[in-house]
């Protein structure tokens, strides 16, 4: 079996989807072959620019060496002129090499032009003229290297930004390898078939649909049963583990599925009824001891969509043995400084942190479970603790109006010192939540794919306000603009723990 994960992600780690599928096949005798075809399609598309008309382009093309060193170099993160230097060339690269294709790409993001990820009818477009996408050289030459004794190939597509392309490896593989069971899953695939009353429109390309975890799905295909045993790892050790766009390894693992609070209103986890399923919390400080040891990474990236209590407490027991970061909510755990610091001493050198918003009645109506003045407390102690905030705020909830977000910027201006990061997002009311009905919907985007809806806010505070307001008021504030500036380009979150310290 081969196991492909399909361009475009950021390329800052390891994809831990096809490293956790690839253990298991392993653990159970079923021999396997990953491909990142992300990573290696990017550093592909990279070296395309040869000629270059504009001063831009021939800088970037002269330093792209240069620039792939520097971002697996920390000392490169002790300087933010020359970071963002090195990830906006590599970004121009992309760029430029994709537009004769009619494509944007980037080192986070890629649109082609005529084809929209959320339309099945683009998508079958991508997949029956896969020699329109800018990585058609690179896969054409690079698939039959791989897939040669293979007979099932698996896709695993998460994001809008990597569909496009994966239909066109898709394409690709029909046309010259018909006999090949191909089998699509992933966080977006997923998301697709929880929709009420879906019909899958992929059925004469793809062979087998995947929702939710894979295992299971892939050990019955491949005619082997799944075996009681120690759970198996993730085998990073199938990946080019030195090639990646960070300063040393950054190893990700995932210690549960949805989310354990699974209380807020517009939740998408709660919208497409993902469960919470948790890796049990000794089982997940094992594995993660396992890994640092193996490994050796220079940060542990924990996938949760909020890191639970008991891991939390695990973790300041019993460190993984690596720095690391990760999502988590804020509570009374945090709201207790010897806390925060037993978590500095275990190697968390950031947490991020859902505030959503700095009025308590917005915090309220959404069922956050937040209450500012612990989350007051819980700055100030992880500030004093010296670990790094990266804060998240969300702006245009039917919950909030614009008076309301201007208590946001008074609360972030007062907790300045301690928020290191942020993440200012614009609501997307979520397609097929209870709330959609309630508001009322519109369309959103063209396509039958969508995981979002347009809806009529309550008090008139629409996206578009809601913009005026982030880019005329919000962002312009001497102390937010501040803590944006520190935002790394493009890789953002993945790579801000490597300028938490400085």
């Amino acid at each position: 079996m081969l196991l492909i994960h399909p361009p475009v992600a950021k390329p800052s780690e390891p994809p831990a989807g096809i490293a956790r599928l690839a253990g298991a096949l392993q653990s159970h005798g079923l021999p396997c072959r990953v491909l990142d075809a992300n990573l290696e399609g990017l550093l592909w598309l990279m070296e395309q620019p040869s000629l270059a008309s504009d001063t831009w382009t021939r800088r970037a093309v002269k330093g792209r060496a240069g620039h792939l060193a520097a971002l697996r170099d920390l000392q490169t993160y002790r300087s933010p002129d020359r970071y963002g230097r090195a990830v906006r060339d590599l970004n121009r690269l992309l760029a430029v090499a994709g537009k004769e294709k009619g494509a944007t790409v980037g080192l986070a993001d890629y649109q082609q032009v005529h084809l929209l990820p959320v339309s099945s009818a683009d998508l079958l477009r991508a997949a029956e003229e896969p020699e329109r996408n800018p990585f058609h050289p690179w896969f054409s030459r690079r698939l039959p290297e791989v897939l040669e004794g293979v007979r099932v190939v698996g896709l695993s597509l998460n994001y809008l930004s990597q569909a496009v392309s994966t239909f066109a490896l898709i394409g690709f593989i029909r046309q010259r390898y018909p006999g090949l069971t191909m089998v699509l899953g992933g966080g977006l695939v997923t998301s697709w078939m929880q929709r009420p009353g879906w019909q899958n429109p992929f059925g004469g390309l793809v062979d087998h649909l995947v929702a939710g975890p894979g295992e299971e799905p892939l050990f019955a295909l491949l005619g082997a049963t799944a075996k009681p045993r120690q759970p198996a790892l993730p085998a990073y050790d199938l990946l080019p583990l030195d090639d990646y766009l960070s300063p040393g390894l950054i190893l990700p693992y995932s210690a549960a599925s949805g989310c354990w609070w699974n209380r807020c209103s517009f939740c998408p986890e709660r919208a497409e009824g993902n469960p919470y399923r948790p890796v049990p919390a000794s089982q997940a400080l094992t594995e993660l001891r396992t890994l640092a040891d193996r490994y050796r990474p220079s940060l542990i990236h924990l996938l949760d969509n909020a890191v639970s209590p008991l891991l939390l407490r695990g973790l300041a027991d019993t460190p993984p043995g690596a720095p690391w970061y990760g999502f988590a909510r804020i509570d009374a755990n945090l709201a207790d400084p010897d806390f925060c610091r037993a978590l500095k001493r275990s190697g968390c050198v950031m947490l991020k942190l859902g505030l959503e918003s700095g009025d308590q009645g917005v915090l309220d109506r959404l069922h956050k479970g937040i209450d500012l003045g612990t989350a007051a407390r819980v700055l100030e102690n992880l500030r004093l603790a010296g670990i790094a905030v990266y804060g998240y705020l969300l702006f245009g909830t039917p919950a909030e109006a614009e008076e309301d977000a201007r208590r946001t910027l008074e609360f972030v201006v007062r907790h300045r010192e301690a928020i290191t990061f942020l993440n200012l997002a614009v609501f997307n009311m979520p397609a097929f939540g209870d709330e959609a009905v309630e508001h009322g919907t519109e369309p959103f985007y063209g396509g039958d794919l969508p995981l979002y809806t347009g809806f009529r806010h309550p008090r008139g505070w629409g996206r578009r306000e809601v913009r005026r307001f982030l880019d005329r008021e919000f962002t312009r504030h001497p102390a937010v603009t501040a803590i944006l500036r520190r935002d790394p380009p493009l890789f953002t979150s993945n790579h801000a723990p490597f300028f938490a310290g400085r």
